[in-house]
């Protein structure tokens, strides 16, 4: 491998990091960014990634900068590539790349560095590990490396190792009531705030609707606690907006396109969030509140359970068939996805009526 330009401490002075997609992933790198960009304050950090995401890296160290790309237009395909890494090189002097997606397009990006005598770190997927995880027969239930360690880990191959520095994209605390005024004033005192984010990309990881409406039903009936919906689709804003029209306190944010500052903004004042094995998990993960996440074809030993989440808070059935699936994106095996079905509803109201310090009121009652 060739050696990387130093300066003249002999240390990396400007470094590439890339990772493109998708949300959940981009999000899953904060806490090891911001902690190398912390541990080495003389190093400047250049994250690149798509445009639409670069809202989420909130209260950045100094030493990041985030270049957002249009992946489909300026920068499409191997020769937009070649231009991206020909304009980034030339603007911030790059000395170094790590790569934290590993697929064709940051691959060449790679090849691009070491044509021009850069040092290269690339993340190591461990893709033989998932698939024995999740292959129909003689699977290997162990828990594979999380995403976040494989991360620090491509930076540690850099000697950029990252520190534990992180705490939350708003620190310890909560974002103030001013910056997501848009989608609602302040908390009043005593009230409880629920976040459910009942939708993923692919099938097998999608609770069925009409078993988490009956988990809205239940908890808009408990006084003093208020639902916040998050979703984004067509189909989903209708979905959502039916909930919010039929249910008291609760409140859709796919009406609005508020971005992902905002929502992380309230996200933070949650006292508990419901997730899918989603983005929404991760991104509630960032702002250090409770998560409760449901799986189903997929399982937190791939590696992709949320930052510092608790494993109390993991709702899943102990299926033998499962996990079958990386990201969802398989049909189920048995046909009936009983996986997500055969979650009771109950189980998820009692999780987050526990995580509020409601059960043993409610009880009472």
């Amino acid at each position: 491998m060739a050696k990387g330009k130093r300066n003249k401490d002999g240390k990396l002075s400007n470094v590439l990091v890339v990772r493109f997609s998708a949300i959940g992933d981009v999000a899953m790198t904060v806490p090891a960014l911001y902690g190398a960009c912390h541990a080495h304050p003389d190093v400047r950090f250049i994250f690149v990634t798509r445009a639409s995401m670069t809202s989420i890296f909130l209260n950045a160290p100094s030493n990041l900068v985030v270049v957002g790309v249009d992946l489909k237009g300026t920068y499409s395909g191997l020769k937009g590539m070649r231009r991206l890494f020909g304009e980034l090189r030339e603007k911030y002097d790059i000395d170094a790349v790590v790569d934290l997606h590993d697929v064709i397009r940051t691959k060449y990006i790679r090849l691009l560095a070491f044509m021009k005598g850069l040092k290269v770190s690339r993340i190591h997927k461990g893709r033989k590990g998932k698939h024995a995880l999740t292959r129909k027969n003689n699977k290997v239930m162990l828990p594979l490396e999380t995403s976040r360690s494989r991360y620090r880990a491509t930076f540690a191959r850099l000697d950029l190792a990252p520190d534990e520095s992180f705490t939350g994209l708003f620190g310890s605390g909560k974002a103030p009531a001013d910056l997501f005024k848009d989608i609602t004033p302040g908390r009043p005192a005593g009230e409880h705030w629920v976040g459910i984010a009942p939708f993923a990309k692919h099938p097998g990881k999608i609770y069925p609707v009409e078993l988490m409406e009956e988990v809205v039903a239940k908890l808009s009936g408990i006084g003093g606690l208020r639902i916040f919906l998050f979703g984004g689709g067509d189909h989903e804003r209708e979905v959502l907006r039916r909930w919010q029209e039929s249910y008291p306190g609760v409140k859709s944010l796919a009406e609005g396109r508020y971005g992902f500052a905002t929502e992380l903004a309230l996200l933070s004042n949650l006292d508990c969030m419901v997730s899918m094995d989603s983005a929404n998990m991760h991104l509630a993960s960032l702002v250090d509140i409770p998560v409760v996440s449901v799986w189903g074809a997929t399982h937190p030993y791939c590696g992709f359970k949320g930052w510092r989440q608790n494993d109390e808070n993991i709702i899943q059935l102990p299926l033998t068939c499962r996990p079958c699936s990386v990201f969802g994106d398989r049909p189920c095996h048995r046909g009936d996805y009983l996986c997500l079905n055969g979650i009771k509803p109950a189980i998820i109201t009692d999780k987050i009526l526990s995580i509020l310090g409601l059960m043993r009121d409610l009880a009472k009652q």
